[in-house]
């Protein structure tokens, strides 16, 4: 079974930088696309960026479009997510999420394995 173990989390002032990291367990990501989400105290769960399988396609969340980038490294089993600019409206508990996709698809929901979360908070 695929474990996902999230890194990278922390606290940073508003316009600062962090680099989380997603990292699969046991099996590989093959053939499943990894979405990141967060969740904030009070608020549903969203999805804030999610990258096919093969690392060529992706999706952005209006939010953090040109802030945020998501990768993935296929070889070392881990995925990304560089955010930038960061804003206090960001802090939340950051979620690596991953599903099986067929026609290297980036699906928005429907993600069945989780990982713990990470904690990021961004002070003003």
């Amino acid at each position: 079974q695929v474990q996902l173990v999230e890194s990278g989390g922390g606290l940073v002032q508003a316009g600062g930088s962090l680099r989380l990291s997603c990292a699969a367990s046991s099996r590989t990501f093959s053939g499943r696309a990894v979405g990141w989400f967060r969740q904030a105290p009070g608020k549903e769960r969203d999805i804030v960026a999610a990258v096919s399988w093969s690392g060529r396609r992706e999706y952005d969340a209006d939010s953090v479009k040109g802030r945020f980038t998501i990768s993935r490294d296929n070889t070392n089993n881990t995925v990304y997510l560089q955010m930038s600019s960061l804003k206090p409206e960001d802090t939340a508990v950051y979620y690596c999420a991953a599903r099986g996709a067929g026609w290297d698809a980036v699906p928005t929901s429907g993600y069945d394995i989780w990982g713990q979360g990470t904690q990021v908070t961004v002070s003003s």
